[in-house]
């Protein structure tokens, strides 16, 4: 497996959407109010690589991942980390993660911070796994409930 940058000779846009999809799909019926992927295009991901850093995983010709980062001020924010259904467990989601801390350490940004859905409780533990911790819970417009946990991990 091989993962790159998403820079302006990336092309393959089509196939990041299927994969983020695909990967996302899971969450039907799961969350509410629904996920932000649902609403993404070709398009949209091609404007989103080139205003935030986004990297890809690839087996051969298959892209089996993938995860977009936007410097804040004080930590790196992760959004976007989609993994391929038949490569979850393999080590993509780790060498996506990787590529994003060695991104903010060099804008000497000393933290990640992600947001998963309350109702994905797996997602809270493989991410605590991997050395996140959970720093609060915030509500979507117009709930009046938690729907969106977040965290963080210092570098």
């Amino acid at each position: 497996m091989e993962i790159s940058r998403i820079d302006a000779t990336f092309e393959r846009y089509d196939e990041l959407l299927t994969l983020v999809l695909d990967a996302f799909a899971y969450m039907d019926g799961r969350i509410d109010p629904p996920s932000s992927a649902l609403a993404l295009t070709s398009e949209g991901l091609k404007e989103k690589a080139s205003a935030e850093i986004g990297f890809v995983v690839a087996d051969g010709p298959v892209l089996v991942g993938c995860i977009f980062c936007k410097p804040e001020i004080d930590c790196l924010y992760i959004g976007k980390l989609a993994v391929a259904a038949a490569y979850q467990g393999k080590g993509v989601g780790r060498l996506l993660l990787a590529s994003a801390e060695e991104a903010a350490r060099s804008r000497r940004l000393p933290a990640l911070r992600l947001q998963t859905r309350i109702e994905l409780i797996e997602n809270h533990l493989m991410f605590a796994a991997w050395g996140f911790v959970e720093t609060g819970r915030t509500a979507h417009p117009g709930f009046t409930r938690p729907t969106t946990v977040e965290m963080r991990k210092t570098l």
